[in-house]
């Protein structure tokens, strides 16, 4: 028998993991191209040579998702690896239904292939659902580490959008970083709150270059997942956080209902914001899958930068971009806050969207009254700054974690909304982190 000829179904992160942690050095394998998904102008373009290694000098295709019936019989693939997060169960099986129409077998890898061991120990903070509350949960567990003493180490699920070859491993210590390493408006949503508390924040392509670099400086890694992904390292805490305010997805997305099924602590977000009956129903749904997990409430607390801006006034709300986008939510933090800090009005940007942004609203056709950040690419920024100034607000209210000012000149105020998680009831995620730190040493 001859190679085994393999295509990977990615976004720019799960799949090149999947490809270098288990297909890179196999010779039975052959992968002959990636498609991409979620992600604009992720596609036509090679997973370059010097990250895919010797058997692959040319590098790899990406190619769009839209083709891959036609690049399946082109190819003659024997096999799809499906590698992307945040997905209904629902559309897994199309696209296993297409693949498997076309002739080729349909599978996913797991933690137990793709994990990396680490030398340190590893909480990994999951999700199952972007936008759930998991950022917060990170800040908050890296919070305690700090406060023991510790240097955490914050490892960030990929966000390969530009040089792949240039950002094969990378190390995030000072806000000038993300500058050099040109970091999206995604990227320092995720990246710029924990610099800003003093820790240093890891990324890139190839993971086992990422942890060998991360390990030497920590003694505990912090596995900040993105989407709802599930760990790219072997994890000694799992701690997943379900989202009330989207009951029952928890046990309905991929691979957010593994991640729950995994968990050793299930964090219930948003509680101060939720239906009692959702939040009965999410904790209901977690005893049923999932009965040796422990349970922790938490509340999601909302402050500004200066709420007197906001009351009485007009308002455009700007909230986290994949939240909404890949996440599905119609409004986030910055549209309860304009409203608990009682705005006059909420000005709803659609008609003043620029250039892709428009394209965005008719492609995330369920959003709210909001402007979604989303920024790539140096145009998709320059449509952003555009939209925001074209608006007739008196005052911007900001819900994306990092500065919008910083990267952009606006013509209207700007009130910067953040979110932190704060504990309620019994049992408590400190006493349950501190206890895990004391079993593994790492604090008296």
């Amino acid at each position: 028998m001859g190679q085994r000829r393999v295509v990977i179904m990615g976004a720019a992160g799960r799949d090149f993991h999947n490809f270098n942690v288990v297909f890179r050095d196999d010779p039975e394998v052959q992968v002959v191209a990636f498609t991409a998904a979620q992600i604009p102008r992720i596609d036509r373009r090679r997973y370059p040579g010097e990250l895919a290694g010797p058997r692959y000098p040319e590098g790899i295709p990406i190619v769009p998702e839209n083709t891959l019936e036609d690049l399946l019989r082109r190819e003659s693939v024997d096999e799809v690896v499906f590698a992307y997060s945040d997905v209904s169960h629902e559309l897994v099986m199309h696209q296993a239904s297409r693949v498997l129409a076309a002739g080729a077998d349909f599978s996913l890898l797991g933690p137990a292939r793709t994990a990396l061991e680490c030398s340190v120990p590893v909480i990994s903070i999951l999700a199952t659902r972007t936008g759930a509350g998991k950022s917060p949960t990170s800040r908050f567990v890296a919070g305690l580490l700090m406060e023991q003493g510790l240097r955490p180490a914050v490892i960030r699920h990929p966000m390969p959008y530009g040089d792949l070859v240039a950002q094969r491993v990378q190390r995030f210590a000072a806000m000038e970083d993300l500058d050099r390493a040109q970091a999206t408006v995604e990227e320092r949503e995720d990246y710029e709150p924990h610099i800003r508390r003093g820790l240093v924040v890891w990324a890139g392509v190839d993971y086992q270059e990422v942890v060998t670099a991360a390990q030497k400086e920590a003694s505990v890694i912090i596995w900040d997942g993105g989407n709802n992904d599930f760990s790219f390292l072997r994890s000694d805490l799992e701690i997943v956080v379900a989202d009330p305010m989207r009951a029952g997805h928890e046990l309905t997305y991929h691979p957010g209902e593994m991640n729950l099924r995994r968990a050793d602590i299930v964090v219930v977000s948003k509680v101060n914001s939720a239906l009692p009956e959702h939040v009965a129903q999410v904790k209901a749904n977690i005893r049923a899958v999932n009965p040796d997990a422990v349970v922790v409430e938490t509340d999601t607390v909302i402050t500004a930068s200066d709420p007197a801006q906001i009351t009485g006034k007009t308002v455009l709300v700007v909230e986290d971009g994949p939240t909404l986008t890949h996440g599905g939510m119609a409004s986030g933090a910055g549209l309860e806050a304009a409203r608990e800090f009682r705005a006059a009005q909420v000005v709803d940007p659609r008609e003043y969207a620029k250039g892709r942004l428009a394209e965005t609203f008719e492609t995330y056709s369920h959003l709210g009254p909001i402007l979604p950040a989303v920024g790539y690419y140096a145009e998709q920024l320059h449509d952003l700054e555009a939209t925001i100034n074209a608006v007739p607000a008196e005052v911007v209210v900001s819900a994306t974690p990092f500065s919008l000012s910083s990267l952009m000149t606006l013509n209207k105020p700007l009130v910067q909304i953040t979110y932190e998680l704060a504990e309620r009831g019994e049992p408590l995620l400190s006493d349950l982190v501190r206890s895990f730190l004391r079993e593994r040493q790492l604090s008296a």
